[in-house]
């Protein structure tokens, strides 16, 4: 009897002038959490699909409990007891959340779907789970830890015993993530083995014993969780030494550019005061539902405080819309690029000189030859990875998303940058070329303002960091002074002076 569930040798996949797998392995042992982790392009997408069956391999072998296998298709891993929950579930949102589950295997008798079996079986497998609502739901109501909640129940209505999660975490909040990690242990218990994709590393702290790294679409090492260092394991990933993940550079903060007194918006915030100078990154942290982007979104006037007021280079300004926020020099770069940071299906370079479109057009028609070489130059400047700027921003990975967004920015006459959540989702190595853009742009005088949730992202970039909860600020530490703890305390209320 093999000591693995699931064991993967030589795997080489290629596609047209692409070698999308080299000679990869993996193992996977039964009721192990095994990571699997690597930038954007390392081969994880393509190495799940031989797993589950949608690509053949053109070299290697798999084996199922020592089994030698070969699938024709996702019907025959499905069969095998393997089953993947991606990142974007796939559900038809118009259709209840037992449809969905027994979506391609119903419950059939005397050629009739057993609609109330279905039901039945599926609240069976939503009370496992112990999900908060019922088989009846209609999925498109549900939010996205919902419905990734429903994929796991449809792995598990096919008994499943191999799940694949491929970054179920990158859409979550902190305590929807604490509650797929709790389904995660649970699963484990019952003797489900789970390959766990993820970026994040606390992902992989929480959850796996192992973790295997691709780079370049080849296999790296597989190491113990417990052994293995941060540093080593970015190494292992990019390929290089990373000893300043944080290229933070030294700057002498210059004159007060934007100061927030008492800002207010009931149910929201309470009383946040904040200034911020030329040059310096301002971190502005707290937990999920502290109220961070609330308090950006009201200066930049996306919505409107009750009460408080706004200075730019000390004079009080009345922002009303976004658009007069931009026009004084203040921009923020939104946590969800994709809705509402990037028009997806346009062109690179339209994207980035969309909000000052209006500078080429003359008696109506546009100079696109000036708009082209613009967009050229600011998209080369924070080193985006693409083909030419008629490429579509869909096409990207979500840190060259990101890229295009700070360059649309940089199209604009700016003195605050706002960056929400500015490397979530994207890929260590990607998260360093961010932060050094980021230091770039210090180093042009630039007032920047860094909203984060990831504590050495805080912690390595910014000059000063405001720690909110419950929408007020319950402190302010100087780079010296920071500490991941003392960040915890101030979050929690627990250190705040009264």
């Amino acid at each position: 009897m093999s000591e693995y569930v699931l064991e993967l040798k030589g795997i080489t996949k290629i596609f047209p002038g692409v070698k999308a797998l080299n000679n990869v392995q993996f193992q996977l042992k039964p009721g192990e959490v095994h990571a699997l982790m690597g930038e954007n392009g390392a081969g994880k997408s393509t190495f799940i699909k031989v797993i589950t069956g949608v690509h053949k391999a053109e070299e290697g072998e798999m084996f199922l409990n020592g089994k030698k296998v070969e699938f024709r298709g996702p019907k025959d891993a499905q069969a095998a007891g393997i089953a993947a929950v991606y990142q974007h579930p796939t559900s038809y949102p118009h259709l209840t959340v037992a449809e969905n589950i027994f979506m391609g295997h119903e419950i059939i008798k005397n050629r009739m779907i057993q609609w109330k079996a279905m039901n039945t079986e599926a609240n069976k497998l939503l009370a496992q789970l112990d999900a908060d609502f019922d088989a009846t739901a209609e999925m498109g109501t549900l939010s996205v830890a919902q419905q990734q909640m429903v994929e796991i129940a449809k792995a598990m209505s096919t008994n499943a015993k191999i799940i694949i999660l491929d970054e179920p975490t990158a859409a979550l909040t902190r305590s929807e993530s604490e509650k797929l990690y709790t389904l995660v242990d649970k699963l484990k218990s019952e003797g489900v083995s789970i390959i766990f994709i993820s970026h994040r590393f606390e992902d992989m702290y929480r959850l796996a014993s192992r973790v295997t790294v691709f780079r370049d679409s080849q296999y790296i090492g597989t190491y113990d969780v417990n052994g293995i260092t941060n540093a080593d394991l970015i190494k292992a990933m990019v390929g290089r030494e990373i000893t300043d993940l944080f290229p933070k550079p030294e700057v002498q903060p210059g004159e007060e550019i934007l100061k927030v007194e008492k800002l207010s918006r009931t149910g929201y915030f309470k009383d946040v005061s904040f200034e911020i100078r030329a040059g310096e990154i301002l971190g502005l942290t707290g937990l999920v539902g502290a109220g961070r982007t609330e308090v950006v979104e009201a200066v930049c006037g996306i919505t409107r405080p009750d009460s408080g007021k706004v200075y730019l280079e000390g004079k009080e300004v009345h922002i009303k819309q976004p658009s007069d926020a931009m026009e004084k020099g203040i921009i923020l770069l939104p946590e969800d690029r994709q809705k509402e940071g990037l028009i997806m299906s346009w062109g690179l370079g339209r994207n980035v000189t969309l909000p000052t479109i209006s500078k080429y057009a003359k008696g109506g028609i546009n100079d696109e030859k000036t708009e082209r070489n613009l967009a050229k130059k600011l998209l080369e400047e924070v080193d985006t990875k693409a083909v030419d700027i008629f490429q579509p921003a869909s096409s990207l990975s979500g840190g060259n998303q990101q890229k295009v967004v700070v360059a649309k920015a940089l199209s604009q006459e700016m003195k605050v940058v706002i960056m929400d959540e500015p490397t979530k989702g994207v890929d260590v190595g990607a998260k360093a070329e961010i932060y050094g853009i980021m230091g770039d742009l210090a180093k042009k005088g630039y007032a920047i303002i860094l909203i984060s949730s990831e504590m050495p992202e805080i912690l390595g970039m910014a000059d000063r960091i405001i720690v909110m909860c419950n929408g007020r600020k319950t402190g302010e530490l100087g780079r010296e002074e920071a500490t991941q703890e003392r960040i915890l305390e101030l979050a929690m209320e627990k250190g705040a002076s009264k």
